[in-house]
């Protein structure tokens, strides 16, 4: 079995290290270390859980040198919040021997306090991208030090729409630096963005994205609405004692609040939110409560699906499918870490069932399909987010039936590239109406 010693680590991030009961390297960190010792630039592919956040910061504080500067030496860019307070967490645990100025910025909180900590000087600097670029476009931050760039979920950063923070943080830096990217999935946006700014990192693959995750017990049930989900979820969340630390995943913040009311009735003070409304502080205690067994479980969006490191969950429940099947395994791989079990049970709409076949496509496994408990009611009632898709759901059914093949036909002669303008899309027409138009106000003109 392979340890920590053929790393050969200083004796201050091997003491942290024994002081963590950390042993054993995984197997991202021993594919990427000397990689990342050599300076070449790298592109992990690893799923969520694999132990990236090591596998970056060991070669790198293996080579740490004292510096003056106060600007940082080493950026990483992370996609949420609670991923940069777990990064800092993570280097100050491994920096308890040195002397490592680390600072994370993210916003939701007052940017001058990150101001002054800057002022009193970085050497890892980890931060959301819109943040960084706030910092640097008032001249609050430089990179001109700056020798490594990390920059950790590459893929769910695009995701969450930042690429043009992220690209403008990429122009202020300096060519001559080392970049370590990790990601979970290698998408186009991805692929594109290397293309531009970096220059043929080496890749090195843990395992094919959509990679099933064998750990994890995966279940289903198809029910008709979402009432219903929330009958299904309670029946089970009373009847089954292991469900003791759970995720609960939906498709958007106002939905989340509702199943958190919902839940409260039946089960008060068991439970909190995180999404993207509440304020830092607000998620950063949910989140502390959660990892202190102090509420059972946690109603999110997708912003909890990655990068986060929250110890044996038991169950991950998918309220709603998730939008893109790669997301599924994200989602699912938050329980089954550290060689444990997990249970994944998502509840299934009629609508949802494309997107769980696309799920099934990619993990090439069936998600085993349940009965619905016989105590559960099942409900009539539409919430109105449901109406509104079944509304639309109905017309495309109508205008499908009513246009029939004069539809794909207008379609077909409809196929012109729009050059931004009715004059560029047809000269010759807009020249004809302008001819008509000077004729109507010429024969104005004779009139008068």
């Amino acid at each position: 079995m392979a340890t920590f010693e053929q790393f050969n680590l200083p004796k201050s991030l091997d003491k942290a290290l024994n002081e963590l009961g950390i042993t054993t390297p995984t197997p991202i960190q021993e594919k990427t270390f000397n990689v990342i010792m050599s300076g070449r630039d790298i592109m992990g592919i690893a799923q969520t859980g694999t132990g990236k956040t090591f596998a970056y910061l060991l070669p790198i504080l293996k080579q740490w040198k004292f510096s003056h500067s106060y600007n940082p030496k080493v950026t990483i860019l992370v996609p949420t919040r609670e991923l940069v307070v777990q990064v800092v967490n993570e280097i100050e645990k491994l920096t308890k021997y040195m002397s490592v100025r680390t600072v994370g910025v993210y916003g939701g909180v007052n940017i001058n306090t990150q101001r002054n900590s800057l002022e009193l000087g970085v050497d890892i600097l980890v931060g959301t991208p819109g943040r960084m670029m706030d910092l640097a476009l008032d001249s609050d931050l430089r990179f001109d030090d700056m020798q490594k760039l990390i920059i950790d979920e590459f893929d769910e950063i695009l995701n969450m729409g930042f690429r043009h923070q992220l690209t403008s943080i990429l122009s202020m830096m300096k060519k001559k630096r080392q970049n370590i990217l990790f990601s979970a999935t290698m998408t186009e946006e991805v692929d594109a963005l290397l293309e531009d700014f970096f220059d043929y990192p080496e890749e090195i693959s843990l395992a094919p994205s959509g990679t099933p995750l064998e750990k994890i017990q995966q279940y289903g049930y198809h029910v008709p609405n979402f009432l219903t989900k929330i009958n299904v979820l309670k029946d089970l969340l009373s009847k089954d004692e292991s469900m003791s630390r759970i995720l609960i995943f939906v498709n958007n913040k106002r939905i989340a609040d509702y199943v958190l009311e919902a839940l409260e009735a039946e089960f008060p003070e068991q439970f909190g939110v995180i999404h993207s409304n509440k304020t830092q502080n607000y998620r950063l205690n949910t989140m502390e409560s959660f990892r202190n067994n102090e509420v059972r479980g946690i109603v999110t969006t997708d912003i909890m699906a990655r990068g986060l490191d929250i110890s044996d969950i038991t169950h991950v429940v998918n309220l709603q499918f998730s939008e893109i099947a790669e997301q599924y395994i994200h989602r699912i791989g938050r329980t089954g870490r550290a060689d444990k079990e997990g249970i994944a049970i998502s509840l299934i709409d009629p609508k949802e069932e494309e997107k769980q076949f696309a799920v099934e496509v990619l993990m090439e496994k069936e998600i085993e399909i349940l009965p619905i408990p016989s105590a559960v009611k099942t409900e009539e009632q539409l919430l109105e987010f449901e109406k509104d898709q079944s509304k639309l759901r109905t017309g495309n059914k109508i205008k499908k039936i009513v246009r029939g093949e004069a539809f794909h036909e207008k379609k077909d002669k409809n196929k012109k590239v729009n050059l931004g303008g009715p004059g560029k899309r047809n000269p010759r027409k807009t020249e004809s109406r302008n001819r008509g138009v000077e004729r109507k106000r010429d024969e104005k003109r004779k009139k008068k």
